[in-house]
């Protein structure tokens, strides 16, 4: 079996943003010369998220306001965690996004149901973020 390893480093200029990083994944793979196995995606922050979903604007936009609702980042003095800093509601976020998505690989490719697309998840922006994208297989 062999594995293959790359980070995908991100600065999203704002506190909460979408990227859609399936063909930086899919690249990943055909780096790796792997057929057949499977391929981990999970950014190395805590207030990240990788998960996987339709690639539509609206949904996006869904998904941002929801989670605003969910863990409003305003007042930051409602949370216990801001001591210095102000970040308590990302952690929410990302908890309820999941962390890291997991994809088939078969025949190289990413092995996706209709219309699914990897996406990174930013709930605390505006400084540099790594993905670590790992592929085990033969």
């Amino acid at each position: 079996m062999k594995s293959f390893r790359k980070e995908l480093l991100f600065n999203i200029p704002k506190r909460m943003g979408f990227v859609n990083i399936t063909d930086e994944v899919q690249t990943a793979i055909d780096e790796s010369g792997i057929k057949e196995g499977l391929c981990l995606i999970n950014p190395m922050h805590i207030t990240a998220s990788v998960f996987i979903n339709d690639n539509e604007t609206g949904l996006l936009n869904d998904y941002a306001k929801w989670l605003e609702k969910l863990a409003p980042h305003e007042p930051v003095s409602q949370y216990q965690h801001n001591g210095f800093e102000d970040n308590a509601d990302a952690h929410i976020k990302r908890q309820i996004m999941g962390r890291e998505s997991v994809v088939a690989v078969t025949n190289g490719k990413l092995d996706f149901g209709t219309w699914e697309q990897i996406f990174y998840g930013e709930f605390d922006g505006r400084r540099p973020k790594r993905v670590l994208i790992k592929i085990i297989g033969e």
